[in-house]
């Protein structure tokens, strides 16, 4: 089975758009935990990461939590999968676990590195904005 989108990234666009609908800037971990239902160490691992990679703003201390770095039509789908899962890779092999020699001929391939332009370019257009309709 073919999995596009991981735990992490689910969690992520999850928290993100939990963020987005609040009126608040700065959304503490408290509001998250509950609001979605998710364990708190590892919503805290997702904020994180995605403080880390510039989505998020941290602010510590009362009041603290943290905020988005974006407005939610300017944070991509894409740019969320690929901070949890790195690039959108379909094209690997399936017959073999090494790599083929056949790489640059086989149509398989070709076929599937097509299907992975199309689907990169459609999550290129979904946004957390796109989401929150």
């Amino acid at each position: 089975m073919l999995k596009l989108i991981t735990r992490d990234t689910d969690y992520a666009v999850r928290a993100i758009c939990f963020m987005a609908g609040k009126e608040a800037d700065v959304v503490s971990v408290d509001e998250m935990v509950k609001g979605l239902k998710m364990p708190r160490p590892f919503l805290r691992k997702i904020l994180q990461t995605l403080n880390k990679q510039g989505m998020l703003r941290s602010y510590k201390g009362k009041g603290g939590g943290f905020a988005l770095a974006y407005p939610p039509n300017k944070i991509l789908l894409l740019d969320l999968m690929r901070s949890f899962q790195g690039p959108l890779s379909l094209n690997k092999c399936m017959f073999k676990k090494a790599t083929c020699n056949n790489l640059r001929i086989c149509p398989l391939r070709k076929k599937i590195k097509s299907i992975e332009r199309h689907v990169v370019s459609e999550l290129e257009t979904v946004t957390i904005a796109s989401l929150l309709k």
